[in-house]
């Protein structure tokens, strides 16, 4: 079996040649399925993975179904896109030993992000021949590497004799912008996870050295909010319009003023304006995207309800109409010292690891938190693991890119983890 498949280096290359932004993985969820399906995992597809009443920031149908068709020209396995029925994610789940050992789940997430790839010589994918071929999307966070990371963990543990205990792989969708990890986390399947743990590559981290508890993320919220007022000539008839950007305008200047909070860290962002207008009418729709964050869910919720009360208030200051939805949420955890030591002394074994970091502060925000606080809600404990990989450029940047030599220490620490605590 394992000779008719590629190397977990040339599958991540695979990926990265043909990304899926979030809710649109399918070809990558199709994939992993097919692989872990000859190996004996029971799959749970689309909306028996995620929660499908709490997703959050789900493109339109047509896209959702473009991406599909996309996904079938591209060699995804027709069996799985059917059983996905439009909703991406994947929870895979293999017994190991008699069954009596305890439940150990692995996250990893699969998005790339809306974004284009740079295409010069100097940029390692495109000199290797494994760029995007997706002109608006591109593995900019690693995502791709953490997708192989999980597989690699059901190779090497068949490959090894496995443990005592069930292994749960959850191959979330749409962790960027904070949209997929609510609904996995309420899906059941973490209920009786005894241990938990969520990977990211890169981060600014060298490779060869993890991180074996990151922790303290903010707490984040994504609004989307639309003004809608009425078109009139500028110059003809100024006084019959209501100006939807007017209104986008005072909402901007008065969200950067909301006051900061002294009970701790407090951030806000409009990161999009849009109107499409021309020049001569009073714009009458004009779409914004705001972004809050807190230290914790209460000092987010306070910026949140602060960011929702100006964007009325400026609506109807300028006699507009508005309306809001939640993009995406993330929320804070705090690590738990028993299984970070346990990755800790797991990683100090692994070959090609130099350096092992206890704990160390977040500073982003990480969807992966609501997967960590449903396990430690239920009784069991969880971290999130830093896989150093010499990231060249920063997350998120048109020349994004792993040392892929990080992909084995990944699979050799997760997989090292889970051994030890069972």
């Amino acid at each position: 079996m394992s000779g008719s498949r590629p190397s977990i280096v040339d599958f991540r290359r695979d990926l990265h040649q043909y990304p899926e932004a979030g809710w649109k993985e399918f070809r990558t969820t199709a994939l992993v399925a097919d692989e872990l399906a000859e190996r004996d995992f029971t799959l749970h597809l689309g909306s028996d993975a995620v929660a499908e009443e709490e997703r959050l920031g789900v493109p339109p149908e047509d896209e959702l179904l473009a991406a599909i068709e996309r996904a079938r020209r591209e060699g995804a396995p027709e069996e799985y896109l059917d059983r996905m029925d439009g909703i991406s994610g994947l929870v895979a789940v293999k017994t190991y030993g008699d069954g009596t050992g305890p439940v150990v789940g692995v996250r990893v997430d699969m998005d790339a992000l809306e974004r284009t790839e740079a295409q010069d010589d100097d940029h390692r994918p495109a000199n290797e021949g494994f760029v995007s071929t997706h002109p608006t999307e591109m593995h900019a966070c690693g995502h791709d590497g953490h997708t192989a990371i999980g597989l690699g963990v059901a190779r090497e543990l068949d490959r090894n004799g496995g443990f005592d205990g069930t292994l749960k792989l959850f191959f979330q969708p749409a962790e960027e912008g904070g949209r997929g990890g609510l609904p996995m986390s309420k899906s059941g399947h973490l209920d009786d996870v005894d241990h938990f743990v969520a990977i990211h590559l890169g981060l600014g981290i060298e490779t060869g050295t993890v991180v074996a508890a990151f922790e303290h993320p903010l707490s984040n919220a994504k609004l989307d909010v639309t003004f809608d007022g009425e078109p009139s000539h500028a110059g003809n008839a100024p006084e019959k319009g209501r100006n939807a950007l007017q209104a986008a305008a005072t909402a901007i200047q008065n969200l950067y003023a909301i006051p900061r909070h002294s009970d701790g860290v407090t951030r806000i962002n409009i990161g999009q304006v849009r109107s499409e207008n021309p020049q001569n009418i009073i714009p009458e729709e004009v779409e914004m995207r705001v972004e809050v964050r807190g230290g914790d869910a209460e000092l987010n919720e306070y910026m949140l309800g602060r960011a929702r009360r100006i964007v009325s208030a400026s609506a109807e200051m300028h006699e507009v109409g508005v309306e809001t939805g939640l993009y995406g949420k993330t929320t804070t955890f705090t690590a738990d010292t028993d299984i970070a030591e346990a990755v800790a002394d797991a990683a100090s074994a692994v070959e090609g690891v130099a350096e092992v970091v206890p704990c160390d502060d977040m500073g982003g925000s990480e969807d992966a938190s609501y997967l960590i606080r449903r396990v430690q809600e239920n009784g069991g404990q969880a971290t999130y693991v830093g896989i150093g990989a010499s990231n060249p450029y920063g997350h998120h940047t048109a020349r994004f890119d792993i040392e892929e030599e990080s992909i084995p220490i990944g699979i050799g620490v997760v997989a090292e983890t889970v051994r030890r605590v069972c």
